[in-house]
């Protein structure tokens, strides 16, 4: 139904999740501003997956030809090796195995690479940088934005709906769901970014590797083009609490974390020049949403432990739902429309949440009788296949059936 006067959405957030939405939500039509509270757009962390469920959600908006520009297209993935000696104990061929499965290959990338891409591809004046939100009041045909500038002057802003994409620590999610069940891993990941001329040849490959050991795993594969190798370690938090992404930890630490372990990874270790450390909190889904003309999207509403790599994969696919959801619609209709949302993609983002609970304890088993069986069930394994629920899922025939 064509409107005269089109809906206008405020998304607070500008990491993936929400310029994802602004992408889907212009292509339906819709009037966008993003407001991220940094003054200068950068995305924290580093590599992320790009897996193919993720991919096929972004093919409506164009993108995906422009992943070759700077992702690794993975040959394998699940290259789980040991610890001590690297012995191979399972490798999956992806590519057009992968493609034969799923309609689309999977690939590991800069997580600034892919925020790139996406800002690219949105008009300039859509993203209000240097604005965080404090504070959200509903009305009966909108709501209204108090946003607090980096130079400290209060600002007011209007819409018809209200996206918070505000990540793990959601502003407004406190107000849909104040009572959040969450509890600490015990566990932290370090991330850090090697440079490929200082990493060892196998570490280059396009392959997503995977070293298990006692209490602790290790995890890289190249990004950039092949500029840098994405280092990811899961170890004992210890006294270690801090859950931000921007937090610093110490080479050293992650060097005494792996003593013991492969020459390679050592050599991955030492050569990179910094590394961020945070806690892995782990949070239950949650009940609600979307209330009124407020919804939540990402992180927001399903922050998750990483050892699926679904977290962005999970914000994307919410962003296409939101916007087949808010398509063509008039102010009126606006609540309904979130409620649809909430209905599509919460059963699926929280499964993808309960299933990433639990999987470190196979990784981290100590060298002895359950290792064994486990490093023999590999064989037996066929993750590509067995992950139809995840990678082959079909949104538009989700999105058809709760029309």
């Amino acid at each position: 139904m064509s409107m005269s006067k089109p809906l206008r959405v405020a998304i607070l957030g500008g990491g993936l999740g929400g310029l994802a939405a602004a992408l889907f939500l212009r292509q339906a039509g819709v009037e966008v501003t993003v407001y991220e509270q940094a003054s200068h757009l950068r995305e924290v962390g580093a590599g992320i997956v790009v897996p193919p469920n993720m991919v096929r959600a972004l093919a409506p908006l164009g993108l995906v030809d422009k992943l070759e520009d700077f992702a690794v297209r993975l040959d394998a993935a699940w290259e789980f090796r040991r610890w001590q000696d690297g012995q191979v104990l399972f490798l999956q061929p992806m590519g057009d195995a992968c493609v034969a499965l799923y309609g689309a290959h999977c690939y590991v990338a800069h997580r600034a690479d892919l925020l790139t891409m996406f800002q690219q591809a949105l008009p300039a004046e859509v993203l209000q940088l240097g604005r965080r939100g404090v504070d959200v009041t509903q009305r009966a045909d909108g709501v209204e934005l108090r946003l607090v500038t980096t130079s400290g002057e209060i600002e007011h802003a209007e819409a018809d709906v209200l996206i918070a994409a505000d990540g793990i620590h959601s502003h407004v999610r406190e107000t849909l769901a104040p009572q959040l069940d969450m509890h600490f891993s015990g566990l932290c990941a370090f991330r850090c970014l090697v440079p490929a001329h200082n990493a060892p040849p196998m570490a280059l490959r396009p392959v997503q590797t995977l070293w298990l050991g006692p209490g602790r795993h290790f995890v890289h594969y190249p990004i950039s083009a092949g500029q840098w190798v994405n280092v990811v370690a899961i170890v004992p938090a210890g006294d270690w609490q801090v859950e931000s992404w921007t937090a610093d930890g110490r080479i050293e630490d992650l060097v005494e974390a792996f003593d013991g372990w492969d020459p390679r990874l050592h050599q991955l270790i030492t050569s990179a020049t910094s590394a961020k450390r945070w806690a892995l909190f782990d949070r239950a889904p949650i009940e609600r949403w979307a209330q009124g003309r407020v919804a939540l999207l990402g992180d927001a509403a399903h922050a998750m432990l990483p050892f699926f790599a679904q977290g962005a994969a999970q914000a994307v696919e919410d962003a296409a739902v939101l916007g087949a959801c808010l398509h063509g619609i008039g102010n009126a209709a606006v609540p309904q429309a979130l409620r649809r949302y909430e209905a599509i993609r919460r059963p699926r983002a929280s499964q993808v949440q309960l299933m990433s609970r639990g999987r470190e304890v196979n990784n981290h088993l100590p060298d002895g009788v359950a290792q064994h069986q486990r490093d023999a069930a590999f064989a037996q394994g066929d993750p590509l296949r067995q992950s139809a629920w995840l990678y082959g899922h079909d949104l538009q025939a989700e999105i058809a059936a709760h029309a």
